[in-house]
């Protein structure tokens, strides 16, 4: 049976400084998103794009969706197949390519998770998720670069 699952959220400039956009570097790239039910989240561009570094940026969440995806499937599946883990630490990183027009896109993603296990009998079948939660995770079955996947493994 295929199952829809549907999502909201409400993103609105706050960004006016009382001309509007009336010129490129007249306005704030300020913005809030807002999901019902959750924390607002204060949201900007990136510095090199007029942002304001101390908020959130599209980027910046495109990678930690990516992350917290992986991470989220890759708990289940060890869960379900014995493998304890006791600890879960990614450090992603992405590289997001820029054309002279200033369009650009995100062209990887890799994942960089220190995942501590219980026991040393745990270590293969650890490192073998990852595949599989790779396959599995929404997030990563939705972008067009690659995801590459470093894991490190260690024993409790």
């Amino acid at each position: 049976m295929f199952k829809q699952h549907h999502y909201k959220a409400t993103v609105k400039w706050t960004g006016n400084n009382g001309a509007g956009t009336t010129g490129y570097a007249g306005y704030e790239r300020s913005h809030l998103i807002s999901i019902t039910g959750k924390p607002d989240l204060a949201g900007s561009s990136d510095a090199p794009f007029r942002g304001d570094i101390s908020k959130h940026n599209p980027e910046d969440l495109l990678l930690a969706s990516l992350s917290s995806c992986h991470m989220l499937w890759y708990l289940h599946l060890c869960a379900d197949a014995g493998v304890v883990v006791v600890e879960y630490v990614d450090h992603a990183e992405g590289i997001l390519s820029q054309n002279a027009d200033g369009s650009g896109k995100f062209t990887e993603v890799t994942l960089l998770p220190m995942v501590t296990v219980s026991s040393e009998n745990m270590l293969a079948k650890a490192k073998e998720l990852h595949a599989k939660a790779h396959s599995f995770c929404f997030i990563a079955a939705s972008v067009n670069f690659p995801l590459l996947h470093k894991p490190q493994l260690k024993v409790m």
